[in-house]
């Protein structure tokens, strides 16, 4: 039997703002180029990064992307890493494969010159797929230049707050257009890939200008049947 009233664990996310945004990706084009770096390094960071904010993919599914993932085409990213090995289909806008068939030229033109090949989207320096450790010491590097993690801290924004934004921005425009958001929530949902609607049933809850958009449309409800 419980005797304390349980306290969810779920660290509150931080919402980027669209400068923000802007700076850190401004910053990653700014990254050095020259040895132990390279030439693509800034290109894939801005890329990876920028990816992550549109989309809303976890960091582990984007760094499981491969070149056959990518279909600029018909604008669609085959995200095969997803949570209990499901697979899903994500649409992109068109500025996003733009973003991405820049970055695919550079990083042909990368592995051509030092002779390397690799199937993996994100690589590393060596070409081979992008490791996590990689991406978390860049970001904390460029959040700290653009000024969202202070010198030395332990704690800030998170990678996995890039997809707290897309979710809440997404909900936001739906209350905005009068959209009916509890309706759409297994479209969100299935973007997201989550394994259950209930699991975006959070970002209601979790975003107060969210439960607050959710209150009013209530209450405008409630006076129309009174």
């Amino acid at each position: 039997m419980r005797l304390l009233p349980y306290h969810s664990t779920r660290a509150r996310p931080y919402l980027y703002t669209d400068d923000e945004v802007r700076r850190l990706l401004d910053a990653a084009l700014r990254l050095p180029t020259q040895w132990p770096s390279t030439p693509l390094r800034p290109w894939l960071f801005h890329c990876l990064f920028g990816l992550l904010a549109v989309t809303g993919l976890r960091i582990s599914e984007a760094l499981d992307l491969h070149l056959d993932d990518v279909d600029l085409e018909q604008a669609v990213l085959t995200v095969r890493a997803a949570k209990l090995g499901r697979t899903r289909l994500v649409p992109v806008h068109a500025s996003t494969c733009e973003v991405l068939a820049g970055y695919l030229r550079r990083r042909e033109e990368f592995l051509r010159q030092y002779g390397r090949s690799s199937t993996s989207l994100f690589v590393s320096n060596r070409g081979t797929r992008l490791d996590l450790g990689r991406v978390h010491r860049a970001f904390y590097d460029l959040s700290r230049q653009v000024g969202l993690r202070a010198a030395g801290a332990s704690k800030g924004p998170r990678l996995h707050d890039f997809r707290h934004r897309m979710a809440v921005l997404t909900l936001t425009r739906w209350y905005e257009s009068g959209d009916e958001p509890e309706r759409r929530l297994p479209v969100l949902s299935t973007y997201l890939g989550h394994v259950c609607v209930a699991g975006t049933y959070w970002y209601l809850s979790g975003e107060p200008s969210l439960m607050a958009q959710a209150l009013m449309r209530l209450e405008r409800r409630w006076r129309k049947t009174s």
